[in-house]
């Protein structure tokens, strides 16, 4: 397919507002498009590849994030004192925050994702919820408000059953959620995930839902322009998890019931619609054989966006900011043709031995994997310090091929060669190689239980090793 230009760069300069992997991706469309690039980077990142590629990178803090990259007045002197006319926030960091859209406004500055009083609604996940489900989308049993008391909390959760999961409004990316699979555990879990809410979204609001034991974990990714044209490029199963965070993706989502995939896509562009979205976004729910249940919507760009790139040949990134420049999307729905299965395996510097423990360290060995249809989103090089002050993430493998079971050969050989050595570097390599090989993997039955052991291949229990 090929996607429409124009007569020029829809800006001449843009900020990328982030660090690592994803602030070196925008840095390459951005080239590409013929766009200036400024990166800024805290003290760890002054090595980094981004800094190395941009056209111009500026300094903006220490290593801590909230003197950094979540600092918005450094953030934005570096935009306004390098001519930039519109900032890309990544993922993670300030990406869903509506209060920095609305001061990239104030200074004259595109912020290159959906409008902030969209982000304002959406990010806020029990109203997100309802907002959902008014809009015709199906949601698991819950609440329709956060709930603040112990006197609100009992109730409600009888009302749900067991088990249910206690979830952050504010939360997001795995992160501010626990499972409550007895009576005893509700109220300690209750009073730790409020304490937890406010420590780490500012915000304590909870909100209770009915917690699925093992379903897959499908989104599907909209993009949409302010002309009111809304797409979807398809679904991505996002099952291998730790702690709810994703460890593999791939799309199509394999095993799917019949119609499955079609209703989901009807739901994300329902519900994209309903709130007038934007830019790209993530429409998250879980399924279980027949039936799905929205869960959020991530109004940003996915770590996961590249195997939609790769079955689409649709550059996410490059859309984002035509978007954000007023201009409409090239492309029909009916122009949008997935064609094969693309896998993404993320690696991260850390230890599944020890609960998925964070190693940071320098690299001495950094070789990356090539070949036929293998791509590798990294910042890391050999000599690049892993810093403990980020995520883990190191890598991203990704490949494609016309069919599921050639794609998996190709993701097992992409791992095998991937060389990463360093003094206390350990990374998720080894056990994404045994994910590949999982009889429930590779039968495409696996559900978000299949790293805790659970799930089960047909005809028995999945070998010991």
């Amino acid at each position: 397919m090929t996607q429409a230009g124009g007569a020029g760069p829809p800006f001449e300069t843009v900020l990328v507002a982030n660090r690592g992997e994803i602030a070196l991706r925008v840095v390459r469309t951005c080239r590409e498009m013929g766009i200036r690039t400024v990166v800024v980077y805290s003290t760890a990142d002054r090595d980094s590849a981004a800094v190395r590629l941009a056209d111009e990178a500026v300094q903006i803090g220490p290593p801590a994030p909230r003197q950094s990259y979540l600092y918005p007045p450094a953030i934005i002197e570096a935009a306004v004192s390098t001519g930039a006319q519109a900032v890309h926030p990544g993922y993670g960091f300030l990406s869903e925050s509506p209060d920095f859209a609305e001061i990239c406004a104030r200074h004259g500055l595109t912020f290159i994702g959906p409008p902030p009083e969209v982000m304002a609604r959406l990010g806020d996940k029990a109203l997100a919820r309802r907002l959902m489900a008014d809009a015709g989308l199906p949601v698991l049993p819950g609440t329709r408000d956060p709930v603040s008391t112990v006197a609100e909390l009992v109730p409600a959760a009888r009302r749900i059953g067991l088990p249910l999961i206690v979830k952050a409004s504010a939360g997001g990316g795995g992160r501010g959620m626990a499972v409550v699979r007895t009576w005893e555990e509700l109220v300690p879990v209750f009073r730790a995930m409020r304490a937890t809410a406010r420590s780490v979204f500012g915000d304590p609001g909870v909100y209770l839902e009915r917690f699925w034991e093992r379903a897959k974990h499908v989104e599907v990714q909209v993009l949409a322009d302010e002309h009111g044209a809304v797409l979807h490029l398809g679904e991505r199963d996002c099952s291998v998890q730790r702690r709810h965070q994703k460890l593999v993706e791939e799309t199509p989502a394999p095993r799917l019931a019949e119609g499955m995939a079609r209703r989901l896509a009807e739901y994300a562009v329902a519900g994209a619609k309903s709130v007038g979205y934007t830019g790209a976004g993530t429409f998250e729910f879980l399924v279980d054989e027949e039936e799905a249940a929205f869960i959020e919507v991530n109004s940003r760009l996915q770590v996961e966006h590249p195997v939609t790139e790769m079955v689409t040949g649709i550059d996410l990134v490059r859309e984002q900011i035509r978007v954000a420049s007023g201009l409409p999307l090239p492309v029909g729905q009916e122009e949008v043709r997935p064609r094969g299965v693309a896998l993404e395996c993320r690696v991260n510097a850390e230890d599944p031995e020890r609960r998925f423990a964070p190693c940071p360290g320098e690299l001495a060995e950094f070789v990356p994997p090539g070949g036929p249809f293998v791509r590798v989103d990294t910042h890391g090089y050999p000599g690049w310090r892993i810093s403990p002050d980020y995520d883990s993430l190191l890598a991203k493998v990704v490949v494609w091929a016309p069919e599921r079971e050639q794609a998996l050969a190709r993701m097992e050989r992409a791992l095998a060669e991937f060389r990463i050595g360093g003094e206390g570097v350990r990374t998720t390599r080894d056990l994404l190689r045994g994910v590949m090989g999982h009889p429930v993997f590779r039968a495409g039955t696996h559900t978000t239980s299949l790293l805790d052991g659970t799930d089960e291949p047909a005809g028995g229990t999945a070998p010991a090793g």
